[in-house]
């Protein structure tokens, strides 16, 4: 059944007051989808400070939308490498001294599709423990700014957390036996989905209500995300699905991240995105969400083994 709750439209960003005074993090923001919110973000005069590794493609999206924007626009950017968890650190400890408030993190950022099994610095499969582990810790180190402001996390999923084993590999995190690009990426997006429901579960318990949490997807969009990681081939097959009507742009892509982001009167306990064709395309709503995702007993394990993996223990 199709969602109706923002209309035969859906949501779209045409909904979104002035929002002079909000700030938001976003994850991966020099391209791609994470690109595109900070600019509806901006257009609507919020302060967007943009948490991306490369310094160069930063200034350069950053002078493009002040081009766009005005000199004026309020957008920055820390330098943060999600695979490193000392980069994750140092950039929560930067955001801590130069960001007051924050309205909303949101987790964009991801790689996808890696060819072969690769580590972080800290020793984790790659896609794992930059999807999952460096946004676990992300969240952990900023919350208390995120409660002071009453603000939110927004993680982004993908479609993927469907397509694999639908649960969490706990006896080879690292994919030694059977690593797979698709299969080992669409754990780690389960793995984000499933610290998404967990934290949910976790501030109701401890009373601390005042943050909500959110997950969303881009659908079938166009992006940068396959290019930066997957193999020939796999470039090659995206490249072809991209001309395709079942794929739709990254601009349309963003709109479920900024939804989260900002909207009122969203259900904590959903998945967002398209609700067209497969759910790849279409007007924004609430989509389908697959009970494995809200396992309690793999969300609790995951939650254990994502703090001793991080070195952070949340305090609530």
């Amino acid at each position: 059944m199709p969602d109706t709750t923002f209309g035969p439209k859906g949501w779209t960003p045409e909904r979104l007051g002035n929002l002079k005074g909000k700030a938001f993090l976003i994850t991966g923001a020099n391209a791609g989808a994470g690109y595109q919110a900070a600019r509806t973000l901006l257009s609507k005069d919020a302060k967007v400070v943009m948490l991306n590794r490369s310094v160069e493609k930063s200034k350069a999206a950053i002078s493009n939308l002040k081009n766009e924007f005005g000199e004026t626009a309020e957008v920055s950017f820390v330098r943060m490498d999600l695979a490193s968890l000392a980069s994750v650190r140092e950039a929560a400890a930067e955001i801590q001294r130069t960001v007051p408030s924050i309205d909303a993190l949101i987790c964009n950022a991801a790689i996808a599709q890696v060819p072969t099994q690769r580590f972080t610095e800290d020793g984790h499969e790659s896609m794992l423990g930059t999807n999952h582990y460096g946004h676990f810790l992300l969240c952990g180190l900023l919350f208390e700014r995120i409660e002071a402001s009453k603000g939110r996390i927004v993680v982004v999923s993908s479609l993927g957390y469907n397509m694999g084993i639908k649960t969490i590999q706990f006896d080879d995190l690292n994919w030694d036996k059977n690593y797979h690009q698709n299969r080992t990426y669409c754990q780690s997006k389960l793995a984000q989905m499933m610290f998404a429901y967990e934290l949910q579960d976790r501030l109701v318990e401890s009373g601390k209500t005042g943050v909500e949490v959110y997950v969303c997807h881009p659908g079938a969009s166009r992006t940068s995300l396959v290019k930066t990681s997957a193999d020939l081939k796999t470039r090659v097959m995206f490249g072809i699905m991209s001309v395709l009507p079942i794929v739709q742009s990254a601009e349309k892509g963003s709109w479920p991240e900024v939804m989260c982001a900002t909207a009122a009167g969203l259900d904590q306990r959903a998945l967002y995105g398209p609700t067209g064709f497969l759910e790849f395309v279409g007007p924004v709503g609430r989509g389908t969400l697959h009970a494995h995702a809200c396992d309690k007993a793999v969300m609790t394990r995951l939650w254990k083994v994502s703090e001793n993996a991080t070195g952070l223990t949340w305090q609530f």
